[in-house]
């Protein structure tokens, strides 16, 4: 089990969508988010931004300090870079919640373990958080969250439904 556990926006956001933040608390105590990520969610009138802002404030969704400045990672954002370089930086395990395919493979690539929204969503249902994944993924799927059918095929194999 990751000793740290670091999110992207997307995560985020996905799991706002399907009124799912709450599940990152139960499945992994606390997360981390760095700076540039709740620049990128909070205060830009994102309609799930009041459960991240009460996240915070209940002290389970901790805004990290200042990521490092390298390694440069120039192909990606600045949201991904930090993820990346804060959990390079941190001693133990680390899992990064990431669904950006280019910042994922990067991740990777450097040892981190990453896991997407789908399988958050998964890890849900496995806990017994969601009685099934299967309608909190077609909801998330008809949102304007992009998240490919094979995504969705593989989770729900994984979960048995």
């Amino acid at each position: 089990m990751a000793r740290q556990v670091l999110t992207d926006a997307s995560p985020l956001i996905g799991l706002c969508l399907v009124d799912g933040l709450s599940w990152l608390h139960a499945l992994f105590g606390t997360v981390s988010v760095p700076q540039e990520v709740y620049g990128e969610v909070v205060g830009r009138g994102f309609a799930g931004e009041e459960a991240i802002r009460r996240a915070n404030e209940a002290g389970w969704l901790l805004r990290a300090g200042p990521s490092p400045a390298e390694p440069a990672l120039p192909d990606l954002d600045e949201g991904e870079a930090a993820c990346i370089r804060l959990g390079l930086a941190c001693a133990g395990p680390t899992l990064l919640l990431m669904d950006e395919r280019a910042g994922r493979a990067v991740a990777q690539e450097r040892g981190l373990q990453v896991a997407g929204t789908a399988a958050v969503i998964g890890m849900a249902r496995l806990r017994g958080l969601v009685p099934a994944a299967t309608p909190v993924l077609e909801r998330l799927h008809r949102s304007d969250f992009r998240i490919s059918a094979e995504v969705i095929r593989v989770v729900l194999r994984r979960v048995g439904e």
